[in-house]
This record gives C-alpha cells, structure tokens and sequence, in this order.
C-alpha cells in the first residue's frame, strides 16, 4: 500500500465558521508521483494526535509569515502574518510529531522556518533589509543550491550541485537552525536546507520542491520522503 503523507494547508477569507481551507495542487500532486497517497489536515487542534498517529509521514507547506512574538521577538513591519489558528495547529504537530515515534518530515519554505523556530532557531524577516540581491530568492526565480554536509544519503537523490537550480519564492529566511544543522545554502549565504541528523528522515527546504519539475534534486525530495515511510526502522 502507498504510505499516507499528511500535508498542512492554509486557512483563507472569515471567521471560523464561514472561512476555507487552501492547498496548492502541486503539493499532493507530487506526492503521489513519488508513490505516496497524500491527504489534507485541517486545522483541528483536538485531532493533531490522531493525525500524527495515522499518517506515515507529514509535509509543512509554504504560506504566509510567521508570527514571531511567541519566539521572543517582534513581527517584521514588512511581514505578511499567517493565520494564528494555522500557525497554533502546526506548532503543535511538530510538538506531536518530536514526541512520538520516529516518522519523517519535509518542510518546505514556511514549513522550514517554523522547523527552525520550533527547534530553538532564529529567522532574517525581510532578506532586503540586509541582502543586496535578495529578490533572487523571490517570484519564482531560479537559483543555485550547495551542500555544506555530506547529507546526500539522507535527503536527496544527490549532493546539491552549483548547477543545481532550485525555485524560490521568501523574502524570510533561517538564520539560527537552533538543534537543527545546516546543509545547504545559497552561493550568496542564505540557508537553503536543514536537517535532524538523529533521525529517519527529517529535512526542512527553503525553496519549493513541489514547483521543480520531475526531475533532479526537488522531486528527489518526494521520493526520499515517501521510500523513508515505508521503511520501518
């Protein structure tokens, strides 16, 4: 049977009872390109538990900014603050998933920073405040990826290379990975990838692998995702 990954979605337009739920398409759709069966988890706090029970693996999706004053320091005037109801639910599925067993976990651009933040870490909140080029990392525009670790054998199908051109859309970034480890930037420093080395399989990407195409390192990403939940050790 294809293993079930559970993917986070953002919370749209209204109140509670009138507002909706939004997952970009290329999310699930990658995932069962890589030979998983992916499924949406709406923001029920009471069912986190349960979530991280049944599904075998989980991605954090990209979205809006987090906010940061539960983390010890003001919102950046220029941020774009997600929905607090989204960002309360998955804060506490990542506390859900690190207490119990060892499942793995992709992170992707949000996703990663809220990785970084629930792990001790630290975020740049607007890259233009300190990057002279920092639209590089905007619009979809295409970039190089290097790896700082051998991490090969853990998140990818390869060590990223130079010439490896990933797809980015931040204007945030990590800059602290707090217990996390660092591996890979870009060629101007920004961190592009953190990991958990202790286990299965636990990565956090800054860029968008679900909008890189079939092949190379981004859909190598799913792939390892998915191979890591059907192993059981």
């Amino acid at each position: 049977m294809r293993p079930t990954i559970g993917i986070t979605v953002d919370y749209r337009d209204g109140s509670a009872s009138s507002g909706r739920y939004e997952s970009a398409l290329a999310y699930s759709r990658a995932v069962a390109a890589a030979g998983g069966c992916p499924i949406l988890l709406p923001h029920e706090l009471e069912q986190v538990h349960s979530y991280v029970q049944r599904c075998d693996g989980l991605i954090l999706t990209g979205g809006r900014d987090v906010r940061t004053e539960p983390f010890g320091c003001p919102t950046h005037p220029r941020a774009r603050p997600m929905d607090p109801r989204r960002q309360e639910f998955e804060l506490a599925l990542l506390s859900c998933w690190r207490a119990g067993p060892d499942k793995p976990l992709l992170g992707i651009c949000l996703g990663m920073q809220l990785m970084a933040l629930h792990a001790g870490g630290r975020l740049n909140q607007h890259l233009p405040d300190t990057l002279e080029h920092a639209e590089v990392h905007q619009s979809d525009n295409r970039h190089p990826v290097r790896a700082c670790v051998d991490a090969s054998a853990v998140w990818a199908e390869q060590a990223p290379e130079p010439t490896q051109a990933v797809v980015s859309n931040h204007h945030q970034a990590v800059v602290d990975p707090g217990a996390l480890r660092v591996v890979a930037t870009a060629p101007d420093g920004v961190i592009e990838a953190i990991d958990d080395p202790a286990k299965r399989f636990c990565i956090g990407v800054q860029w968008h692998p679900e909008r890189g195409g079939e092949g190379g390192l981004s859909a190598g990403l799913f792939r390892r995702l998915v191979a890591a939940c059907c192993r059981t050790g």
